[in-house]
This record gives C-alpha cells, sequence and structure tokens, in this order.
C-alpha cells in the first residue's frame, strides 16, 4: 500500500489516551482513526452528510471492517490517514483505508457501508447522484461550483446561510447582519453538485480602486473542506478582473490564519465588530 493510491488523506496526532501499556497505539484506535477520516472524506466531497443522506433517503452503515496491522503508532506521531472509494456495488460501497506514518503504512484496512432505509435498515440500490459524486471525487473533478451576481439572484440562497451562521451561530443580532451594501454588492454562493449552497460571500467597491470582501459564511459541516477558500478566490479574481489594486477585509480573529493563506496580511490594531474580536486585513492585487 503506497501513499500514491490515495488522494484524500486526513491528518491527526496520537493523543496520550490513545496509547496502551505496551506504549503504542491500541489496535481498536485505528478503526476510530479510519472513521474520522471517513467523515473528513464526506467533507472534501463538499457534502454535508447528514443532509445530504435525508436527500438521497437513505443512510450508510458499516456492514464489515477488516484490519491489518504492520507497524505500531506512537504517542505524539503524525499520522496521515488514507481513504479510498474503491468499489461501487447495488447497495454497497467499499472503502480501503490506510495508516501512514511519513511514507510506512502503519495499517491498512477495508470498510464495506451499506446504504439502507433508514427507519427498516433494509438495503437500497446506491442513488446514481452519490456514485457520481464519488466517482468524480476520485478522479479529481471539483466538488463545488461557485456562482457570481447580485442579491436579486443569489440572496435567496445566501439568506439562509448567513443567518445560520451569523445570527443563529455568532449571535449577532440581525439588524447588524443585513445592510444596504447587499444590493450593489457583487455576491459569491458555492454550491456542491447536489446544488446544494455551502457557502457565501460579497465584495463591494470601497472606492479609490479597493474592494472590500464581506459576509463570508460557511455551513458548518463542511467547515475545512476548501469551499470557503473557494469563495474568497473567485471574490479576489473579481476583484482583479475589475481593475481594483487591492482588497481589504474585516476577519474574525479566529479566521485569521484562514485568510493569510490566501495572501492577506494584517494592518493595524485588532478591534470589536458587532461584539467579536476582528483584524483588518488586505491583498494588494
Amino acid at each position: 500500500m503506497k501513499r500514491s493510491s490515495f488522494r484524500f488523506f486526513d491528518r491527526l496526532r496520537v493523543r496520550w489516551a490513545e496509547v496502551d501499556m505496551q506504549k503504542i497505539v491500541f489496535n481498536g484506535h485505528y478503526l476510530m482513526y479510519f472513521d474520522t477520516a471517513i467523515a473528513g472524506y464526506w467533507r472534501a466531497m463538499a457534502l454535508p452528510y447528514h443532509d445530504t443522506m435525508a436527500a438521497l433517503q437513505g443512510d450508510l452503515y458499516v456492514r464489515k471492517a477488516t484490519v491489518e496491522y504492520l507497524a505500531s503508532a506512537r504517542y505524539d506521531d503524525v499520522l496521515d490517514v488514507g481513504i479510498r472509494c474503491e468499489r461501487i456495488g447495488n447497495s454497497s460501497l467499499l472503502f480501503v483505508a490506510a495508516v501512514f506514518n511519513g511514507e510506512a503504512p502503519l495499517v491498512t484496512g477495508e470498510l464495506v457501508y451499506v446504504f439502507a432505509d433508514p427507519a427498516t435498515q433494509t438495503s437500497k440500490p446506491v442513488p446514481q447522484p452519490l456514485r457520481e459524486a464519488l466517482a468524480a471525487f476520485e478522479a479529481g473533478d471539483a466538488m463545488v461550483q461557485v456562482r457570481l451576481a447580485g442579491w436579486d439572484e443569489l440572496g435567496p440562497h445566501a439568506h439562509p446561510l448567513r443567518r445560520a451562521v451569523f445570527v443563529d451561530e455568532q449571535k449577532i443580532p440581525a439588524d447588524l447582519e443585513w445592510d444596504s451594501a447587499d444590493a450593489h454588492a457583487l455576491h459569491a454562493l458555492a454550491v456542491n453538485r447536489f446544488g446544494q449552497p455551502l457557502a457565501t460571500g460579497r465584495l463591494v467597491e470601497v472606492g479609490a480602486g479597493v474592494g472590500k470582501v464581506g459576509r463570508m459564511a460557511v455551513l458548518r459541516d463542511v467547515r475545512g473542506g476548501r469551499v470557503g477558500r473557494a469563495v474568497l478566490d473567485a471574490l479576489v479574481t473579481a476583484a482583479r478582473e475589475r481593475g481594483l489594486s487591492a482588497v481589504v477585509l474585516h476577519a474574525q480573529q479566529s479566521a485569521i490564519g484562514f485568510y493569510a493563506r490566501a495572501g492577506f496580511q494584517a494592518r493595524g490594531a485588532a478591534f470589536e465588530e458587532a461584539g467579536i474580536p476582528h483584524q483588518e486585513m488586505v491583498l494588494p492585487l
């Protein structure tokens, strides 16, 4: 089993609680590593698991799990767990998994899931849209599409996302979330292969050749899956195509690293906005 056999990896660090009396990772934890990586696999596919399964009127149940132990992981090792969809049957999916320490495989395994009716737990054929999404992901195809348009077109989809993230989750007062800038801003909306809205943001020209990115909201279930980065990149590209010289934004402090990885640099002192610590950041174009 080689790393090149996988296009998706989930990285983890071995915790003290996962080491047994032999000072190596207890054998049962590798199944937990596989299961955690499977969750990351769905996230990388831009598929919110529970919403997707509800839309498909089914769910996945583990039928069989096998593990082969080649070598041991130890406390504080940084491991990469590879996951690959190997085969799709009539109602089953076979995933191959492997745990690597660097280039060395430590553990390999297979997970067989059955797509079934949640009420009766009787098997059902794997839906064609799910088959196509899995095949596209393994082929390296894009899993999200970012649409750019005005509020009249994208507002009905962006509004629920922003309410869920800013009003419901972050408890920002609704009257602070909605403003007149929506009417003339360029909005971005990321949707997955099922047409589900996942993330949104907007670009407003604020004068002197500068654009401001704001209202960046990503559905909780797909955060960390690069959906937000796809929206940010689309807005920065649009600013560049409009001939703007720079893009600024007000980053929540917890998101500074996200924007820094996209090339934005902090400018000035931190400040509060809507009761949340923020940092102004800028990206010259």
